[in-house]
């Protein structure tokens, strides 16, 4: 009954049309021929990355950054060993039977190699007065999926916003998991801690050295008084400006109109000269 069966056209399937795999492991993008009357059908393997679009498998040869690194296997399956970041990426298993009479299928297949975080650059300033703002940095540039940041405070999780936690309810601060930074609006004492952050992905996670946050009180009396001492010596310092001015120290005539201005002066007549 079977005997007379003919396959029309050459058919594809594959095990996973979205594999993810670490950075520097093996991994196998399979495309399988299901039925074909092809004995020896002519396979092709394309990758899109950033819209180019290159090949990776052409003429029996593996093609690109990917040679010495991969190989086709089972007659079609594209593996590659220790794979790359620049990996990732969108495959395309074709193959052209001849003898079919539909005679070219394609797989599609979206790779993703993942990349665990590095150690994220943290910046926890060392004091902050109460009541002032105070805004703390995290993040790392590495890691494939993008990573994502929790802040910890003496190993305590930080929420996304302080409202959300009782335990937080006395301070005032929004964390961005996207950016990494946390936010403190006004801060308190009991913000003072030591804080660190935790860069997250599929891959894995990785974390900064803790860092001292200090809080102090701001001391009025000392700026008040430091206030009015610049205003007393300001003061003082006029004063005797002014009587410097008026005994003359400021004068800037010269000797010679000063001489001048002497002998335009009616002095008053000697004696001897009233006798004449």
């Amino acid at each position: 009954l079977f005997a007379g069966c003919v396959v029309l056209a050459v058919e594809l399937t594959t095990i996973n049309t979205n594999p993810e795999v670490q950075e520097y492991q093996r991994v196998e993008l399979s495309c399988i021929i299901k039925n074909s009357n092809t004995n020896d059908p002519r396979i092709e393997w394309k990758k899109t990355r950033n819209n180019e679009t290159t090949y990776v498998y052409f003429e029996n040869n593996i093609q690109g950054d990917l040679k010495g690194r991969a190989e086709v296997q089972s007659q079609s399956s594209l593996v590659i060993n220790n794979a790359s970041r620049t990996d990732s990426g969108t495959y395309r298993c074709e193959v052209a039977a001849v003898d079919d009479l539909k005679n070219l299928a394609e797989i599609i297949i979206n790779l993703t190699v993942k990349v665990k975080p590095v150690t994220p650059q943290c910046r926890v300033p060392k004091s902050v007065p109460v009541g002032k703002s105070a805004i703390l940095y995290c993040q790392e540039k590495e890691g494939y999926p993008n990573s994502v940041y929790r802040w910890y405070r003496n190993s305590d999780a930080l929420p996304d916003d302080s409202k959300t936690s009782p335990k937080f309810v006395n301070s005032s601060f929004t964390a961005n998991t996207n950016t990494g930074t946390l936010v403190f609006t006004s801060v308190n004492k009991g913000d003072m801690g030591m804080y660190y952050c935790v860069a997250r992905n599929s891959a894995g996670t990785a974390r900064c050295e803790s860092q001292q946050l200090e809080v102090y009180d701001l001391n009025i009396a000392g700026i008040v008084g430091g206030i009015l001492v610049v205003v007393v010596v300001l003061a003082l310092i006029t004063v005797g400006m002014c009587c410097a001015y008026r005994k003359g120290y400021f004068s800037t005539s010269s000797g010679g109109s000063g001489q001048r201005a002497t002998s335009d002066i009616n002095l008053p007549l000697s004696s001897e000269a009233l006798l004449q």
